[in-house]
C-alpha cells in the first residue's frame, strides 16, 4: 500500500486534485484579503460564495449557457457582499454580526430558492467547463496535469494573485488601499475618501467570491445542493489569516486546505485501513 500511495500516478492525482479543490478557497480567499486591506471583515463570505453556487446553477439551467451561469454567478455574489457593505460601511454595524447574519440568510434563502426551482423534479445535472491544457507545460511530470491542465477559471486565477501582487505592491493606489485599512482617519486626512474606496472593494470581494461558489458548479459538480459551500468560507477566510494577508501566501494555504481535504478522499481510495472520519478530520 505504501508503494502505491508514493507513486507517481498517486502523487499527480492527488496533486491535481489538491489544487482543484483549492481555487474555490483561492477567489474567496483573494476576494476577502481585498476587503481585510481596505479595513471591512466579511465573515460573510460563507453566504456570498453560497449565493454564487446557487445563481451560478440557476442562470446556467435556465439559459442552457455556462458563461450566463457564471454572470449569474458573479452578480449573486456581488448582491450578497454589497449588503453586507451596506451594514457596516454605511449603517456602521459590527462586521462580525452582519458577516454571520448574512450567511444564515443566504443558507435559507438559497434553500427556499432551490425548492422553488426544483419544483419536485429529479436530479438536475449541468455540463461543467471543459479542461485545457497547455502544450508542453501539461506534460511536465507530477506538476503539468495539477496546474496546467485545468479550466478557464484557474489560468484567470494564476493572472489575478499576480495582478492582485503588483497592485499591492507597486502602485500607489495600492497604497492607497491599504491606507485605508491601516489608518483610515489618516488616510482621509490625506484626501481619500475612506467609504468610496470601501464600498470598491466590497465590489470585487462579492464578485471574487461568487466566482469562488459557481466554481463548485460549473467547474467541479455541475449541481447544486442545499449548503453546499459547507464551511468553504470560512477556510477561506483561514486561509487569508494563514497567509498573512497576502495574495501568494493565501494561495499556499488555500493550496495546504486543497493538498489535506484531497489527501483524505486519496486514502480512501485507496483503502487505507482508517475509519473514514479519522481521514476527514485532515
Amino acid at each position: 500500500m505504501l508503494q502505491q500511495i508514493f507513486s507517481l500516478s498517486f502523487m499527480t492525482a492527488f496533486l491535481a486534485a489538491a489544487v482543484r479543490l483549492a481555487v474555490p478557497l483561492m477567489y474567496g480567499g483573494i476576494g476577502e484579503t481585498i476587503a481585510e486591506k481596505s479595513g471591512i471583515l466579511n465573515i460573510g463570505m460563507e453566504g456570498v460564495m453560497l449565493s454564487g453556487a446557487f445563481f451560478s446553477f440557476a442562470g446556467a439551467w435556465y439559459s442552457g449557457n455556462l458563461f450566463v451561469g457564471l454572470l449569474c454567478g458573479m452578480a449573486g455574489g456581488l448582491v450578497v457582499s454589497l449588503l453586507h457593505g451596506l451594514l457596516s460601511i454605511t449603517l456602521i454595524q459590527n462586521q462580525s454580526v452582519s458577516g454571520l447574519a448574512i450567511n444564515m440568510l443566504m443558507l435559507g434563502v438559497t434553500s427556499f430558492l432551490f425548492k422553488l426551482m426544483s419544483n419536485g423534479q429529479g436530479y438536475q445535472q449541468i455540463e461543467t467547463f471543459p479542461n485545457i491544457a497547455i502544450p508542453g507545460l501539461s506534460k511536465i511530470p507530477l506538476l503539468g496535469d495539477a496546474f496546467f491542465n485545468c479550466d478557464f477559471l484557474t489560468y484567470i486565477l494564476y493572472v489575478l494573485l499576480i495582478l492582485t501582487w503588483i497592485f499591492y505592491k507597486k502602485t500607489n493606489l495600492g497604497l492607497s488601499f491599504m491606507a485605508v485599512g491601516e489608518h483610515p482617519r489618516a488616510a482621509e486626512s490625506a484626501g481619500i475618501q475612506v467609504k468610496k474606496y470601501r464600498w470598491i472593494v466590497m465590489v470585487f470581494n462579492g464578485i471574487l467570491g461568487g466566482i469562488g461558489g459557481a466554481y463548485l458548479v460549473l467547474v467541479q459538480l455541475g449541481v447544486f445542493t442545499e449548503n453546499m459551500i459547507s464551511g468553504r468560507g470560512y477556510i477561506a477566510l483561514a486561509a487569508v489569516i494563514l497567509g498573512r494577508y497576502t495574495p501568494v501566501g493565501t494561495f499556499g494555504a488555500a493550496l495546504i486546505f486543497g493538498g489535506a481535504n484531497a489527501l483524505q478522499i486519496r486514502l480512501q481510495a485507496v483503502g487505507v485501513p482508517l475509519p473514514a472520519q479519522a481521514l476527514a478530520m485532515l
